[in-house]
Order: structure tokens, then C-alpha cells, then sequence
């Protein structure tokens, strides 16, 4: 919950805007109940002087690791000051948030934000000990050596050169799910969420014994209780008192899986007496090994079956799944690549790309990130690249320019991409509805979008839809219209749609749109002059009912005509 201080008029006016744009996650609340907002929420939101909201605060703070973030917001509401718990709190993606409805600048302080690096606390680890996380940080700030070592690749974001394998180093970042002792090197232990708990258990099981058996075999296996990512059992445990009890208390999701699907999972130790009375002949290691698997690429188990009176525990650890994000970078403008884009790109280590997309966006990326370019008619090999690297366990980000799904690198990277990587797709302004803003409104009814480019596609084909296009009535968008050495499809495109509409029928022809070479033309079938298109060209031709209308390539929804 994010508690909301004001102490003026001003700053309750812009309280309320916060409230009414976050609904249901925030409570108001007067400055003089700045301690009640304390003890209530997971962050703070001040609509206070910075000064005075330290001096109030001052006596309140505990603990980095649990007091709330703080956001101070200024009487005029031009700045969001992350003033306390940036990377723990949550302030610095809070700062953001409050200027995104307000308006204002977010100012975020933190070394590794300020400076564009990767916070070592911000990767979604547990810190084993969170006094380390400040020297090993500056550390790394100030560019020493600090040493890497992971026990399994995880999809992180990019890390500055310094952080590398140097077993010499006086750092070190450790990740791991192992109790990690170190003496001599100052280290940051980091527990990823790669256990996973099997619990079986008999009915009326104590919470006690549960966490007593939990503890001594997770213990006696040297592995960390803080990378424990959920417990899994049979359903008919899902109502099992102790056991929901235990993992309220130890904050474990509990999941829960049917006979049908344990009964599957290949276990070292099968139990006919469980297979009678449950029907699977294993509940702990089967739904350890099963949820690992769904939350992972595969799994091990790391610790079989221990049984105590009443409950048996298996722990099992996954094999984290990479990640693979297909951005659509837009047109070409900066204005028009959406943030979710941007986001995604600084969030991944290694971005895979055409050569000329790539120096596009070069200064968004993270310091420490992964380069691979190649020029034109490399898509395939892009495409295998970046998801050979996403099965490696890496974040990777493969862009593309418009949207990844049209005509771009989507189709080839999901033909390769199997289920063992995770995959998004983040969408973007395609060249069509780009060159459409600049032409008017082009495809306000139903239109149809076509490559004349026959490299994939064989040139009968794209007859055919072009000619079904041209019956259809379709305003038709042609993509790939023309290049060095294809110069006859556009010609042949336009005489086909011209057999089925006259020839005062509006043509659009948009080069480089929202580029630096941008050029807009408004003409018609009879006039278009294919010498005017390349293939930074997008070609819109309208249909039977498009329209000149002041200039502006107009194609109405099918309401009654305005007069011309």
C-alpha cells in the first residue's frame, strides 16, 4: 500500500490526482499523521519540503531492508525526490511513477540509477548480508575488478566490463543457493529463487514440525532458506491446515498439483503405500521436480525424500529459464518508440540486431551490454542467434524496426524459439500507421497490408492477394515496394489494383517516415511515378470510397459522406 502525506492544498489536490490514478493502492492521509502512514505502508509518498520530511522521518527509520520507500514531491509538483529506500523501498520506480501522472522530473540519487549501472540489490536476489551491498557497489562504481561467480546463468541485466571472472579480486559477487562463507574477499552473497520445496505430509501435520524438518534438511544440505522460491505438494493438501500455515509464515507460495501429473514425474524413490493412498507413488520429490521444471528449463534433485513423523520434505533446483524479448523499435523517431520498448531494451544483456537499428538506440543501452550486429538479409541468422543465447540462460533483447510481428524478426525468432526459453514480444508503430498519420487517415476502413518483396514469397502468390485485394475493395498498404533490383513488382501491383478502381484514386507515397529524410506525396493511380519509391517507401492506395480532402488522404468509416 502506498500511503499519500500532504500538509497544504496544493499538495492534497495532487494527492487526490495520485489516489483517483492508482485506485485501490492508495490511502490519504494528513502530514500530521505521518507516523500512521509509516506504520502502514509499503512506500511514501511526502507532499512535503525534502527538510521537513527527513526531521519527520528521522525518528522512524529502523531497517533498509524493511522501512518504507520515500518519495517527496515539491509544493509545485515539478520534482519527485526518491529520498529514502530507492532500490529496497522501491522509491527510485515510485519517483517514476508519481512524475509520470504528474508531470514532473523524477531526481533519482542512487550511484548505480544516476549512472546508468545496474544495481547489484536490483537484480531480484536475496542479499544473504545487505552491509555488503554498499562497498561492493562502490566498488564497482568506481571501476576496481569485481569478481563474478554464478552457479547457473540467470537472465540478468548487463553489469559494467569491470565485473568479470577475476579470481584475484579484493570484490566479489557471489550467486548462489548454497550457505556461502567467505573470509578474505569482501563479497555480496546473492540467493536466486532456484529451490523448490516437495512437502508431503499426513493429515493434521503440525506447522511445527513442518518448519523443524524444513530447517534441518535444508541445513544439513548447506542451502539457503532465502532461495526457496515456492512449496509444492498434492492438491488434496491444499486445505492442509499446518502446511498452509508454514508457508504463510515463511512467505512460501504453496502450489498445488493433481495425482494425475505427479504420477508422471520419474522419481528415485516411489512408494507403492503413498501410491495406494494418495494415487501417485511419490508426493514430496514428484511435486518438487514438477514445479521446478514449469518454473525452469529442467530441474535436479538436489535433496531426496526425508521423512519426520508426519511429513516428508525433497528439495529440488531448477535450471532458470533464458529470456528472450522481440522489440518493434517504431518508425524511426525517438518520440514514437514506445517505453515499454525502452524498458525492455535496458533491461537486457546482450541485444541482437541489424547493424543500422542497433546505432539507433546504442545510447539507451545499459553500460556492459552485449553488442551482436550483422547487415541486411541476416534475419534467420539473427533470429537462431538470439535464441540460441536466450537457451544459454541469458537476457536477450532481438529489435527490429516498426512492429516485431509485421513483416519483421517476430516470425523467424518464434519458428526456432522452443519452451524452454521465456519469450515476449513488445509491440511498436509500424511503418503503415506511421506514414498514414502523415497522409491523413488513410485506413479508417478496412485495409490490407502487402509485401511485394518475392525473396520469401513467390511473385504468383502476391498476384493473388493483390488481385483478391483489389475485388475486395480494400485499401491496400504495399510494403517492400521497390529496391535496386526489384523495379518491376510496384508497376505490376498498381496496374492490378488499377483494373479494379479508377484512376483518380488516391495514392499515398511516404518515404522515411518520421526519419530525418522524411518526404510525404499525395498523388493518384494515374500519376504515381514508381521512381519516386524505394524501399524506405511505404505506398498506400486508396479504395473506391477514399478521398482528397483538403489535401488529406482520407478513407471514411462508412458513415454518410461529409459534402466535398
Amino acid at each position: 500500500m502506498i500511503g499519500i502525506v500532504w500538509a497544504t492544498k496544493a499538495g492534497q489536490r495532487a494527492a487526490q490526482r495520485l489516489a483517483e490514478a492508482w485506485p485501490g493502492e492508495c490511502t490519504v492521509h494528513n502530514g500530521l499523521h505521518l507516523r500512521e502512514a509509516w506504520e502502514a505502508s509499503d512506500a511514501i509518498v511526502a507532499f512535503l519540503a525534502v527538510g521537513a520530511t527527513v526531521r519527520l522521518i528521522a525518528p522512524l527509520l529502523r531497517d533498509k531492508s524493511t522501512d518504507p520507500g520515500v518519495v517527496c514531491v515539491d509544493e509545485a509538483g515539478r520534482f519527485a525526490v526518491a529520498l529514502l529506500g530507492g532500490h529496497a523501498g522501491g522509491a527510485n520506480e515510485l519517483a517514476a511513477r508519481v512524475a509520470e501522472v504528474l508531470g514532473a522530473q523524477p531526481v533519482v540519487t542512487t550511484g548505480t540509477d544516476a549512472t546508468g549501472v545496474t544495481g547489484l540489490d536490483a537484480l531480484g536476489f536475496a542479499v544473504a548480508d545487505p552491509a555488503m551491498v554498499a562497498p561492493v557497489t562502490r566498488a564497482m562504481l568506481d571501476g576496481e575488478p569485481i569478481a563474478w561467480h554464478a552457479d547457473a546463468t540467470w537472465p540478468l541485466p548487463p553489469l559494467p566490463p569491470n565485473v568479470v571472472t577475476a579470481p584475484d579480486a579484493r570484490h566479489a559477487v557471489v550467486i548462489s543457493d548454497r550457505v556461502v562463507h567467505v573470509k578474505e574477499t569482501a563479497a555480496l552473497v546473492l540467493h536466486p529463487p532456484s529451490l523448490v520445496l516437495g512437502i508431503g505430509a499426513s493429515r493434521g501435520v503440525g506447522e511445527v514440525e513442518l518448519a523443524e524438518l524444513v530447517d534441518r534438511v535444508l541445513g544439513e544440505a548447506g542451502l539457503a532458506a532465502s532461495s526457496v522460491r515456492c512449496i509444492a505438494t498434492a492438491d488434496i493438501k491444499a486445505d492442509e491446515a499446518g502446511l498452509v500455515a508454514f508457508a504463510r509464515a515463511r512467505g512460501w507460495r504453496l502450489e498445488t498439483y493433481p495425482a494425475s501429473a505427479l504420477s508422471q514425474v520419474d522419481v528415485p524413490h516411489p512408494s507403492e503405500v503413498v501410491a495406494r493412498a494418495v494415487g501417485t507413488p511419490s508426493v514430496s520429490e514428484a511435486a518438487a521436480l514438477l514445479s521446478a521444471r514449469i518454473h525452469g528449463r529442467d530441474a535436479e534433485l538436489v535433496v531426496p525424500k526425508t521423512a519426520s513423523a508426519m511429513a516428508t520434505v525433497a528439495v529440488a533446483r531448477l535450471t532458470p529459464r533464458g529470456r528472450l524479448t522481440i522489440i518493434g523499435l517504431g518508425p524511426g523517431a525517438a518520440d514514437l518508440r514506445t517505453p515499454r520498448a525502452t524498458a525492455r531494451l535496458r533491461s537486457a544483456s546482450i541485444v541482437v540486431g541489424l547493424d543500422q537499428y542497433v546505432d539507433q538506440i546504442k545510447p539507451l543501452l545499459s553500460h556492459g551490454v552485449r553488442i551482436v550486429a550483422s547487415g541486411l538479409g541476416a534475419e534467420e541468422e539473427r533470429a537462431r542467434t538470439a535464441v540460441l543465447l536466450a537457451r544459454e540462460g541469458h537476457a536477450v533483447a532481438l529489435i527490429g524496426s516498426g512492429d516485431a510481428g509485421i513483416y519483421a524478426m517476430a516470425s523467424p525468432a518464434l519458428e526456432f524459439a522452443g519452451d524452454d526459453i521465456d519469450v515476449e514480444v513488445v509491440p511498436g508503430v509500424t511503418a503503415a500507421i506511421a506514414a498514414a498519420s502523415l497522409l491523413g487517415a488513410p485506413l479508417g476502413h478496412d485495409h490490407a497490408s502487402i509485401s511485394l518483396s518475392d525473396l520469401h514469397t513467390p511473385w504468383e502468390a502476391i498476384e493473388r492477394r493483390l488481385e483478391s485485394a483489389a475485388r475486395a475493395d480494400l485499401v491496400v498498404c504495399l510494403y517492400n515496394p521497390r529496391s535496386a533490383r526489384r523495379t518491376e513488382q510496384l508497376p505490376e501491383a498498381l496496374r492490378i489494383l488499377g483494373k479494379h478502381r479508377p484512376p483518380t484514386t488516391p495514392v499515398g507515397v511516404v518515404r522515411e517516415a518520421s526519419r530525418a529524410g522524411e518526404r510525404v506525396l499525395l498523388t493518384t493511380l494515374a500519376e504515381v511515378n514508381p521512381e519516386d519509391v524505394d524501399m524506405s517507401t511505404v505506398v498506400i492506395v486508396g479504395a473506391s470510397t477514399t478521398r482528397n480532402v483538403n489535401g488529406r488522404m482520407v478513407t471514411p468509416r462508412g458513415y454518410q459522406w461529409m459534402p466535398e
